[in-house]
């Protein structure tokens, strides 16, 4: 994953390349130096990533750190970052909420969101932006810019999974379940997502993933919840206010792919074949659910 070494630019031109990186490797943001006397401005940021979740370390200098409305409307996607501080106070301002965070200690931000961060020294920072989809949807207001201490309660538990997932390499355990994981402690640590926003931004976010993953006939309401780390009961009232259940999404948006296959001239698959496509392990259920949807057989509708 990208390294980015800003030391080893020329002096003149190191703040100017630490701007686009920060942008670059997060969200957009604008700094503002704040030790002018010093020459050039030493700072690295390597980062690596984990499922959905984007993991970053970073070492830099005193500085303002600005993600206000301008920022925020240039933002692309729906993020927290849930910040360790290693070592330098960071001082936070969003929305009313005012803090410092010392090292050993955790702040959660939302970049749809303005937030101002302020450096008063060198300063080191395990940095892991989530999704919101992963956390089931937008954050509650009051979990966010408040210092949590990494070393008590949800907040160790925090903690020591950013340091053990920084040092994770691809071995073992698949990179989705540990995102998986990490979004659910994050979850728990703010007070879990606000219900209303989340529902249909859940929603949203489930129809992207059943709609490329059709053709798995495993897909449930049980794989689902588990990927985006929410419970079944959750995932089934993401759907409850429109007039279809998540069963019967799926079922229509795979009987959908199978008709139009069936129906393009350009399709030489059969329609054994077809069906297994999208999910369809037995060809005689495909044969009467595509009947009850349709009207009629599937070899009658074939192009």
């Amino acid at each position: 994953m990208p390294t980015w070494d800003i030391a080893a630019r020329p002096v003149a031109e190191q703040f100017a390349v630490w701007h686009e990186v920060i942008c670059q490797a997060f969200v957009p943001l604008t700094p503002t130096r704040t030790a002018t006397d010093v020459p050039g401005f030493a700072a690295r940021v390597e980062t690596r990533g984990l499922g959905a979740v984007n993991r970053a370390l970073i070492d830099s200098q005193p500085q303002l750190t600005a993600h206000g409305p301008r920022e925020v409307a240039r933002s692309d996607g729906e993020y927290v970052f849930v910040n360790l501080q290693l070592a330098g106070r960071c001082h936070v301002r969003t929305g009313a909420v005012e803090s410092t965070v010392g090292p050993g200690r955790l702040v959660v931000l939302d970049t749809t969101e303005p937030y101002h961060l302020a450096f008063d020294e060198p300063w080191r920072m395990l940095s892991f932006r989530v999704p919101h989809r992963a956390l089931g949807g937008r954050p509650r207001q009051a979990g966010l810019g408040h210092v949590v201490d990494g070393a008590t309660g949800t907040g160790l538990v925090v903690s020591t999974l950013m340091r053990s997932l920084w040092r994770w390499q691809e071995t073992g355990a698949a990179p989705d379940d540990l995102e998986r994981s990490f979004a659910s402690v994050v979850s728990a640590a703010i007070g879990g997502p606000v219900e209303q926003p989340a529902r249909a931004g859940l929603r949203a976010a489930v129809l992207r993933h059943v709609a490329s993953r059709l053709g798995d006939p495993d897909l449930s309401v049980t794989s689902v919840a588990r990927r985006f780390a929410v419970s079944p009961r959750t995932l089934h009232a993401a759907f409850a206010e429109h007039e279809t259940t998540f069963a019967a999404t799926v079922r229509t948006m795979r009987l959908e792919r199978c008709a139009r296959a069936l129906t393009d001239p350009a399709e030489r698959g059969t329609i054994t074949e077809i069906a297994a496509r999208y999910g369809y392990r037995d060809p005689s259920a495909f044969s009467r659910a595509f009947r009850r949807e349709y009207g009629t057989a599937p070899r009658d509708a074939r192009g």
